[in-house]
């Protein structure tokens, strides 16, 4: 595992959970809106952690955390993944993955060995959309193998979308509340553009709120629970 970061308290990344959050360096997708461009192309500052930096922080915090949640980039792309998330179980922790998912196979291998406690997964947009949302072709066929997966699980879970004009429309979210129809939980997040994987999404201004409330009202159609985050 190459571990790009980790933020030692965390009150918002597992919902009602103390949680502390690592970061993984590396992703197989270039979304140009990625908040966190230096963890998609490591040349642009990440440095990597000591694993053992990790473990002895988490020895520490056991009375003081109740949750780990791994994030990216995509921690999916490092094959150790599964025993990396099996040690922190064995310390007693719950643990929620975050994944763009593209790994379908790592997604049903940790979920089988019953490892995760929370699962979070991007819908980045439209399947007509896709590789324009994500800078790459991908296999849309392993992203719905992940929500199948995922919504068959018996874990907690939840899907989410970060909204981002000249990316997404009304249109968006119409598709994808088909794409996860019935599921649990959805969120849609507001684009932020302070710091962007492609310099051009930087000029690019938020959706105001009342937009965003709109594209949630379409979502409740489709799913139990829709919420927003960054408003």
């Amino acid at each position: 595992m190459n571990i790009a970061g980790l933020h030692k308290t965390s009150l918002l990344d597992y919902p009602e959970k103390v949680s502390a959050v690592i970061f993984t360096s590396g992703c197989n997708l270039s979304c140009p809106f990625c908040h966190n461009p230096e963890l998609v192309s490591p040349q642009l500052g990440a440095f990597k952690i000591p694993e053992t930096e990790i473990w002895d922080f988490l020895k520490k915090r056991k009375k003081i955390l109740d949750a780990v949640v791994i994030t990216g980039g995509e921690p999916t792309i490092y094959p150790d993944l599964i025993d990396f998330i099996g040690r922190i179980k064995k310390m007693g922790y719950l643990v929620k993955l975050d994944t763009n998912g593209t790994n379908p196979e790592m997604i049903k291998k940790i979920l089988d060995a019953h490892l995760l406690d929370y699962i979070a997964m991007d819908i980045k947009g439209a399947f007509s959309d896709y590789p324009r949302i994500v800078g790459k072709e991908i296999n849309l066929d392993n992203i719905k193998k992940s929500i199948d997966y995922i919504t068959k699980s018996k874990i907690d879970y939840e899907f989410r979308t970060t909204a981002v004009p000249t990316l997404h429309d009304k249109n968006t979210f119409r598709d994808i509340g088909l794409l996860i129809k019935n599921a649990n939980k959805y969120y849609i997040q507001q684009f932020r553009n302070s710091k962007t994987l492609s310099e051009k999404f930087k000029e690019i201004t938020p959706y105001p709120d009342e937009k965003i409330r709109e594209f949630e009202k379409i979502m409740q159609k489709y799913v139990k629970h829709v919420g927003v985050r960054g408003l």
